[in-house]
């Protein structure tokens, strides 16, 4: 028989069961029938897959959305903010030829798969890991740890308000020195005058940052995290007003917003690098940038931090791409989408790390430092003091300036922000879907608004650095080797190009195949050897914690790795079989109802995969087979 009288059969079949469903104990979700193929051998369809079908899922009003939303999503603070202190911690330019490498073999391979497996199962980043059952608290880890970056990216947007705010005022406040300073000040106007008598100074711009905006102590030993500053609250409540406000009108209007989100910040930071470039001693900055170290190639904390932010620039194995990803058109030829989503984000990268180094050499040259990687502390304050040092210098108009970078910082934060809400938000309204989506929005931000009352303490940014590692940056490099484990070789490599071929009508090629099946999880895993053997106290700004924040750290930790035995043993409880064996046999494969979520695409989907059983045969051992069968 024909596949049209296959598929026709398969229909009738599907059809005639939808009066009398029976459970099926293979499912872990769903209603399930059994149906026969024109062969006679024995099929199992799920249905809930026509339920969910039937139901109003979201997508883009158009195909460039998707671009845009992923762009404003990737490109943002972990462009601006993160990058260029992350290089600055490690050697400049010895950090830019890891950063390239690592997105060849790992950002790209492991963006193109996260779309590709959100595209094809049209689920949120949970459901999409009924493609590996027993995997699935990797999904709960990584929403997880998005809801925690959640919280602290709406700290730095709260601060970015503040200096929003503060850029109206007549003189900028971070352009000159305050008696309580002390003499050490160097003040950052255009028209200070540049005293050779001091050997080394602190900039105007640091110490508003640390002691008027932040009031930060020098350490957390004596008072704590300390009170609430009530300036900070406002900003932080006005923060999750725009992101509630946003998250609210859903996916379409979020997409509209991506437009403006991803586009609009590259106007200034043109018109900053034009600025920055034409400082004095800027260039000694940007070359220190760019010169590579080649010595640092060989130091694995520099492959280390590469790595760790190539998941926060591009935002890969959060889940929020597979959310993302999840709206497409199911035939959207995304290949070309993550090409250019992946370029554009390491360009900006490099763009953003040009300006702080250009003014990171001319505050070298101001303060008479010779060494440039201490002219100012690494940290979130970086865009705090760094790119207000560069307004600082404009002769014409610098507040015109100030408000416009400031009002970029913060489109930037919202773009990211809102694609990690929206992942949080999704995973709760795919599970409880009754409730409204206003509710959940609104939910959502109220408990990030409390969260981040922590933050934004005289101590919040002890607390931030603090999460930052444990909660998102140590757990995302745990959950992404045990995802493309997941995705790679208990779904198989060999499978999910079967599914893109069925879906986009592609073939693989080896470069993909390869770094999702070998190079992108070894290289991972022997970062995190390294880290783990060579793991030291964390500190801030040089300063320990006390005893009991590294054990809330690793509680943090703690939390979202665990999610993934946790869940193993869940998944495997829930399965129909006698022994263990035959449960973890079970929970090891695809649900009955995994694959396209539209009927008509699933029953051709079944199709696919038979007919791939039937003509296509295993090459050589399961090593080689699944990579390049």
């Amino acid at each position: 028989m024909d596949d049209d009288a296959e598929y026709q059969k398969l229909r009738r079949n599907m059809q005639g069961a939808q009066g009398s469903r029976e459970g099926h104990p293979g499912s872990n979700d769903g209603i399930s029938t059994v149906i026969y193929s024109a062969e006679g051998e024995e099929l199992t369809i799920n249905c809930e897959a026509e339920s969910e079908s039937s139901g109003q899922r979201d997508q883009w009003s158009r195909g460039v959305e998707f671009l845009f939303s992923c762009i404003a999503l990737s490109v943002g603070l972990g462009n601006v903010w993160r990058f260029p202190f992350i290089a600055l911690e490690n050697g400049g330019g010895a950090f830019l030829i890891p950063y390239v490498i690592v997105l060849l073999l790992i950002g790209r391979p492991v963006y193109y798969l996260e779309v590709i497996i959100g595209q094809f199962s049209s689920r949120g980043c949970i459901r999409a890991f009924d493609m590996a059952p027993i995997m699935r608290g990797i999904a709960y880890g990584q929403v997880y740890s998005t809801a925690l970056a959640t919280t602290y990216y709406a700290c730095i947007m709260a601060l970015t308000i503040r200096y929003l705010v503060a850029s109206f005022s007549e003189v900028l406040p971070w352009t000159y020195c305050l008696v309580e300073w002390g003499k050490s000040c160097v003040a950052t106007g255009a028209t200070a005058a540049n005293d050779s008598s001091i050997v080394q100074g602190v900039s105007s711009a640091e110490l508003f940052f640390t002691q008027t905006v932040l009031r930060e102590p020098e350490s957390l030993d004596d008072n704590g995290l300390g009170t609430p500053s009530w300036d900070l609250v406002l900003c932080l409540l006005a923060t999750w007003v725009i992101i509630g406000t946003i998250l609210s009108k859903g996916i379409r209007s979020s997409g509209k917003a991506s437009y403006f989100l991803a586009l609009f910040p590259y106007v200034i930071m043109i018109v900053l690098l034009i600025r920055a470039v034409t400082l004095p001693g800027a260039w000694q900055g940007i070359v220190y940038f760019l010169k590579p170290q080649w010595s640092q190639l060989l130091n694995p904390h520099v492959w280390y931090a590469a790595i760790t932010q190539m998941f926060f620039s591009l935002a890969i194995c959060f889940g929020t791409l597979v959310m993302y990803a999840s709206f497409n058109d199911f035939n959207k030829n995304v290949h070309k989408d993550v090409i250019i989503i992946t370029t554009i984000d390491s360009l900006t990268s490099i763009l953003a790390g040009c300006i702080i180094f250009g003014i990171l050499g001319n505050l070298a040259f101001e303060t008479n430092t010779k060494d440039i990687s201490q002219v100012v502390k690494g940290g979130a304050g970086l865009a705090f003091i760094s790119y207000p040092e560069a307004i600082a210098k404009f002769k014409y108009l610098p507040q015109l300036f100030a408000v416009l970078f400031f009002f970029m910082l913060l489109v930037l934060g919202i773009g990211s922000n809102i694609g990690m809400a929206s992942a949080v938000v999704n995973v709760v309204k795919d599970r409880f879907t009754h409730l409204p989506h206003w509710l959940l929005a609104v939910s959502a931000s109220i408990i990030g608004f409390l969260c981040g009352l922590v933050y934004m303490t005289p101590g919040g940014q002890f607390v931030l650095n603090l999460v930052d590692f444990y909660g998102c940056t140590f757990i995302a490099l745990v959950l992404a080797i045990a995802e493309l484990l997941a995705v790679g070789w208990i779904y198989g490599v060999k499978r999910i190009c079967s599914d893109i071929e069925f879906m986009l009508n592609v073939k693989t090629s080896f470069y993909w195949r390869i770094c999702w099946a070998i190079v992108a999880p070894g290289l991972m895993f022997l970062v995190l050897v390294y880290m783990l053997f060579s793991y030291e106290p964390l500190t801030y700004r040089g300063v320990q914690y006390p005893p009991v924040y590294y054990m809330a750290g690793w509680i943090i930790w703690g939390l979202g790795v665990l999610q993934l035995p946790f869940w193993a043993l869940v998944t495997i409880y829930q399965q129909p079989g006698k022994t263990f064996g035959s449960k973890f046999g079970l929970a090891m494969q695809p649900t009955a109802n995994w694959g396209p979520l539209q009927t008509q695409k699933f029953e051709a989907y079944i199709i696919h995969r038979k007919r791939e059983a039937d003509f296509k045969s295993p090459r050589g051992g399961y090593l080689f087979d699944n990579i390049f069968g």
